[in-house]
């Protein structure tokens, strides 16, 4: 967060104290790192406007800055920011004033009275067989075959790939183990033949060139950037827009992110005939409520997978 320095010394131990309070409330380890950087964003804000007190916040700021969020473009993607984002943002500044009336550090809290519309659901897009298959045609690396075999063919999240481990990953008996998933479930994953083989192929061949002998803490990771680190959050981002951009669907560019290939993955599997509850495992769901969400494609898309 380079970008949103803050020099008041109030704001930096709201800050801390904000995350740890999130942490006793058994928030996720993404939720922890999440709703700070929101917060930090927002405090930068006021501090840019002389305001150097959470008491000197009224509801008018707030507004403004939800006004703000509405035109800020992202970070790394450019566009808007989505209405799940600015959700984040809202609920991360909701959730400190809750903490500091809590606490009893301010008497009245501004986000009391404050009501936001909810987000638009944006139509979830699913990629079909045929442009799966184009991300695979653009890869130019064994790296890249393996990346989409995390994202698209063990259904990863994000955050699952960036922590993976080679021991993670059992060739021979063609087994992925997530360790700590979304809620710090563990589960396994069996892998098709392709994906087991792009695995290893990028893991006998040609990980070992991205390998830093300076970087002796990386080694157990199993994808590794040009730098011989881990590959992090950004790292796929970067891969993944590369590949969209080879592809016969670089117009997607905007729309297609690797949740959107985990998402892809689930209705293919579904569409193929693959239970539901098979699903839900494989995804690491909690519940069938959250995986029968990918049972909500349009006719047309089913036909099209059809069509392939």
């Amino acid at each position: 967060m380079e970008k949103y320095v803050i020099h008041q010394p109030n704001y930096h131990r709201l800050l801390k104290e904000y995350k740890a309070d999130l942490g006793a409330l058994g928030y996720g380890s993404s939720s922890v790192k999440t709703y700070p950087r929101c917060l930090q964003e927002f405090l930068y804000l006021m501090e840019q406007q002389q305001i150097n007190s959470i008491r000197k916040i009224q509801q008018c700021h707030i507004m403004a800055h939800h006004a703000y969020l509405q035109q800020r473009p992202t970070l790394y993607r450019g566009g808007a920011l989505s209405g799940s984002t600015i959700s984040q943002h809202l609920f991360a500044i909701r959730t400190c004033f809750a903490f500091l009336e809590r606490t009893g550090q301010i008497k009245e809290n501004p986000m009391s009275a404050l009501v936001f519309a909810a987000p638009v659901k944006e139509e979830r897009v699913i990629l079909s067989i045929a442009e799966i298959k184009s991300l695979y045609e653009a890869a130019g690396t064994l790296r890249d075959k393996a990346v989409l075999g995390l994202f698209y063919g063990c259904g990863l999240r994000r955050n699952e790939a960036v922590k993976l481990n080679s021991s993670d990953i059992h060739f021979k008996d063609a087994l992925l183990y997530v360790r700590e998933g979304k809620g710090k479930k563990r589960r396994v994953i069996p892998m098709s033949l392709q994906v087991s083989n792009d695995l290893k192929n990028y893991y006998l061949h040609e990980r070992h060139s991205y390998i830093n002998s300076k970087e002796k803490q990386n080694e157990e990771a199993f994808i590794l950037n040009k730098s011989g680190t881990r590959m992090m959050g950004l790292g796929y981002d970067t891969l993944l827009k590369n590949l969209l951009d080879k592809s016969i669907i670089p117009h997607l560019k905007e729309q297609v992110s690797l949740h959107i290939l985990r998402h892809s993955i689930a209705s293919h599997l579904l569409e193929n005939g693959v239970k539901i509850e098979q699903v839900r495992d494989f995804l690491g769901h909690s519940s069938l409520n959250v995986t029968q969400v990918y049972t909500h494609i349009k006719f047309s898309q089913l036909k099209q997978m059809k069509a392939v």
